[in-house]
């Protein structure tokens, strides 16, 4: 009998939790007081859309941090709809906007790069009927999804590859989050270490040295540049460990606040679950330290 009340108690407790959050089609658990917008349009380019689903916390008079989030795939594949947990910035009460971009099928680089740039705009154009802090944007992506964070963080107010800027001044963001992300994408395009994703994504630009140090986050570190996260496998067979061990080194040069996470052993994405779970509250303590959240 005790282990039936047991079970029967276990249940209600599973049934109570579940009925604090609502699931959305694409999967992700939110909380039933936070908003969906999915497929939101933030920018058009010919018969392309590019769209994000956002996630808003009630708004309760205050605007609210905002983490943005980008998929990886090697700027060739992957979409936004495979990204799902963000149950730990739910927690702290942070909007979400999971996006997508054009992969180099649609166009090589520096599309992707324009529409992380495009999407800042729109939420600095739109922050108001939105309520986000633009003072309290946080970029994050894994691999390529890394590479696009850093790029469109460090840019801060460089417009080089703004395309819709219209009067939006002061673009800047208060936070990277860098999951094994190319920092220096020119050992990556030339010679035996030739990435083929990114020579790929660079398309007629590959080994032009200009280009691909434009599109390199490493070339836009100064003292200004955002609190930085990283972390990365130490075994990772595809962007090697010495890219974060070198973009931490020049970011502790220049007195940014950052943070380096090495997972032993993790290859390129792949971490155990005890390091899951480290990172989880690793990047959460970090935001905590940068004074984004509490």
């Amino acid at each position: 009998m005790k282990k039936q009340a047991l079970l029967f108690i276990l249940s209600c407790f599973m049934l109570l939790t579940t009925a604090q959050n609502i699931n959305t089609k694409y999967g992700v658990s939110m909380p039933k007081d936070y908003t969906a917008k999915l497929d939101v349009i933030y920018k058009t380019v010919d018969s392309w859309q590019g769209k994000m689903d956002l996630y808003l916390p009630p708004n309760t008079g205050t605007p609210t941090p905002i983490i943005i989030n980008i998929h990886g795939g090697g700027w060739n594949h992957g979409n936004k709809e495979q990204q799902t947990g963000f149950g730990s910035f739910f927690k702290k009460k942070m909007a979400v906007a999971n996006i997508g971009y054009r992969l180099v099928d649609v166009a090589p680089a520096p599309a992707a790069i324009e529409d992380v740039r495009s999407v800042l705009i729109y939420l600095c154009k739109h922050a108001g009927e939105l309520n986000i802090d633009t003072d309290k944007i946080v970029i994050m992506g894994g691999s390529a999804g890394g590479h696009l964070a850093m790029c469109g963080g460090y840019l801060a107010d460089n417009p080089i590859f703004d395309t819709d800027r219209g009067d939006i001044e002061n673009i800047k963001v208060a936070a990277v989050i860098n999951k094994y992300g190319i920092a220096d994408m020119v050992p990556f395009s030339t010679g035996e270490k030739a990435y083929k994703s990114a020579v790929r994504w660079l398309g007629k630009e590959a080994g032009n040295i200009e280009f691909m140090k434009s599109v390199s986050p490493v070339t836009y570190i100064n003292k200004n540049t955002p609190p930085t996260f990283i972390v990365h496998g130490d075994s990772d067979p595809i962007v090697p460990y010495s890219q974060s061990v070198n973009l931490y080194s020049l970011l502790q040069k220049n007195g940014v606040k950052s943070e380096f996470m090495t997972v032993p052993g993790g290859e390129h994405g792949k971490f155990n679950d005890e390091y899951k779970s480290k990172l989880s509250k690793a990047i959460i303590n970090f935001l905590i330290s940068t004074g984004i959240i509490e």
